[in-house]
């Protein structure tokens, strides 16, 4: 595998341990909780993360297709977006050919991902069901653990 296909996986593994946490065991009102009016709910948002790998996975194939869902409850959209993960991860893994480069996958589909999963967060600490912060360079991520369930946190604050 070349590096920037591993370094794409130690990614994806990087953004399901960060996701992991704020979408783990949130209250069954946060799904619906918007900082503002014209913001959109947390539910929302999780959704458009699923749309995000979907919409990667289908450019790596290259069958680029792009498809806004409209959100499912809290834990099937939390399912969809490590299911989405998973695919796009095992695709990486594989030796089929990138449509795209990986400097366009991360700058786009990922780093948007990683954005969301700190609208998340933050939204959680404004809804009153905060996460604890975590030192995430000690964090035990491993390539290729891209699902809901991830290591224990190793060094967490409030």
């Amino acid at each position: 595998m070349d590096s920037a296909r591993q370094l794409l996986r130690h990614t994806l593994a990087t953004l399901a341990y960060r996701a992991a946490k704020p979408l783990r065991a949130a209250p069954e009102s946060f799904c619906k909780y918007r900082p503002a009016e014209s913001a959109r709910s947390a539910v929302e948002i999780l959704a458009h993360m699923g749309d995000l790998f979907d919409w990667a996975l289908s450019s790596v194939r290259g069958q680029e297709t792009w498809h806004n869902s409209q959100p499912q409850p809290w834990r099937e959209e939390t399912a969809r977006f490590f299911t989405a993960l998973a695919a796009f991860d095992a695709y990486l893994e594989s030796d089929n050919p990138l449509h795209v480069s990986a400097d366009k996958l991360f700058q786009g589909p990922i780093a948007d991902a990683f954005t969301h999963v700190g609208q998340i967060a933050l939204m959680r600490r404004l809804a009153e069901a905060p996460v604890r912060g975590e030192n995430y360079y000690v964090a035990k991520i491993a390539v290729g653990s891209v699902g809901a369930e991830q290591a224990a946190p190793v060094y967490e604050f409030n």
